[in-house]
């Protein structure tokens, strides 16, 4: 049951956290804003992983509570002085985050009522609907979202006075090497990483908890977990909470690498790629839900490649080369692959490579 119960484990995550940390060393800004959007969509990853992996509550209204949780950050942290949207000036991280995340879990505990009187598909269904009217009713609310057609900034990314969200001058001297200055893209790299850690370590201490496995026997078999003392409405309210909260903070922490916001970001392919990252990493896993997340992070650079090289299969009727095309391709061919020849995803892939070297050399 100890989080790293193996010496290998131990040395691994240390290595990951510190190639991690040093990569805006000798990384280009560009791709450093890919994997800074990486680890933000892996905290929202594992609060859907939370609740269909673990819980087994099957969820596509996960944009829904990410608009949320951005709109909650955005007015915390907006300019009070702007006459056409709402904004309160609190720009501390520290504040509007775990505001934000509160806000979108809040909104979690009212739908969760839902959950105990809807299962599979039923559910699913319902939590779609949210996303529809979510969108249509930030669309209208002008003062809140600044409109479809303006939008609205992301709250300031501000740690204790420090802007993390702008060029930095700071130079810090480590030996004979001076650090610095440091770009927006080398902080938010470094914000986030931080955070996707806490989370992702938050989620695993969960789901060792008593509470997670109260939901992994809900998953398992409903009707049994409530015959040994299980209560059902608590456990699934406690999973849409908690998963609401995730995706709050996704939303308020994902949007502080963009400019500008609009409403329309928030739509049905937001809750697809979710989907899409639990089922590639695979379901029931916090690692697999952290792994599909960078992929899907990484496919557009992927795609832009593949769009020029393809272009029977990416070009529009103007015959120029259109990414679009080959990424919803890709998406729609990872989930066919994955489902029918690795259903466990790229942990099931992992964990085969693992077991066949401990094996080796009787790898049978």
């Amino acid at each position: 049951m100890a989080l790293f119960n193996t010496r290998a484990k131990r040395n691994a995550v240390i290595v990951l956290v510190v190639v991690g940390l040093s990569m805006p060393l000798w990384l280009a800004d560009d791709w450093l804003t890919i994997l800074a959007r990486g680890s933000a969509f892996a905290i929202g990853a594992i609060g859907l992983m939370l609740l269909t992996g673990y819980a087994g509550q099957i969820s596509l209204g996960h944009a829904f509570f990410a608009a949320v949780g951005f709109y909650a950050a955005a007015v915390l942290g907006g300019d009070p002085d702007d006459p056409r949207r709402w904004g309160f000036g609190i720009t501390e991280i520290v504040i509007w985050l775990p505001a934000a995340g509160l806000v979108a879990a809040a909104v979690g505990v009212v739908v969760a009522p839902l959950a105990t009187r809807l299962r599979g598909l039923y559910l699913a269904i319902v939590t779609l609907g949210l996303v529809f009217v979510g969108e249509h009713f930030f669309e209208q609310w002008n003062t809140l979202t600044g409109g479809a057609s303006s939008g609205r900034p992301p709250a300031p990314a501000t740690l204790f006075g420090y802007r993390l969200d702008r060029d930095s001058d700071l130079v810090f001297v480590l030996g004979a090497r001076e650090l610095g200055p440091f770009t927006r893209q080398q902080q938010l790299f470094w914000l986030l990483t931080v955070l996707l850690v806490i989370f992702a370590v938050a989620a695993r201490n969960l789901a060792r908890s008593d509470i997670g496995r109260a939901f992994t026997a809900i998953r398992d078999r409903d009707l049994a977990a409530a015959m040994i003392g299980v209560n059902l409405f608590k456990q699934k309210t406690v999973a849409f909470a908690i998963s609401s909260f995730y995706a709050g903070c996704f939303g308020a922490l994902f949007y502080t690498t963009f400019l500008n916001v609009n409403p329309n970001q928030f739509d049905l392919l937001l809750s697809v790629l979710f989907l899409i990252m639990v089922l590639v990493g695979g379901v029931g896993t916090i690692s697999g839900a952290i792994a599909g997340a960078f992929l899907i992070a990484v496919l557009p650079r992927f795609t832009q490649w593949l769009a020029s090289v393809l272009p029977l299969i990416s070009s529009d009727p103007q015959g120029i080369p259109n990414a679009d095309h080959v990424r919803f391709l890709l998406y729609g061919l990872l989930i066919i692959g994955f489902l029918m020849f690795e259903p466990r995803g790229l942990f099931g892939i992992w964990f085969r490579i693992r077991t066949w070297f401990r094996s080796y050399p009787f790898s049978y």
